[in-house]
């Protein structure tokens, strides 16, 4: 029998998990702007209260084809 240190070993939760425990355990949200569940006025609430706290979004510029 291997022995691990605690907090290893075993399975993975899968990420929704960790976020949903977050939320429940701490009172963090962690939600994508482009999640399919949220619709657009909840994503543009998302996207206004992420420019509120930490800023605008850097998006990256598509190269010009040609």
């Amino acid at each position: 029998m291997r022995w691990y240190p605690r907090g290893y070993g075993g399975t993975r939760r899968d990420p929704d998990r960790v976020k949903q425990d977050g939320w429940h355990d701490h009172g963090l949200l962690a939600v994508s702007i482009d999640d399919p569940r949220l619709t657009w006025p909840e994503q543009e609430l998302v996207r206004q209260l992420g420019e509120k706290l930490y800023g605008p979004r850097i998006v990256p510029r598509e190269m010009a084809n040609g």
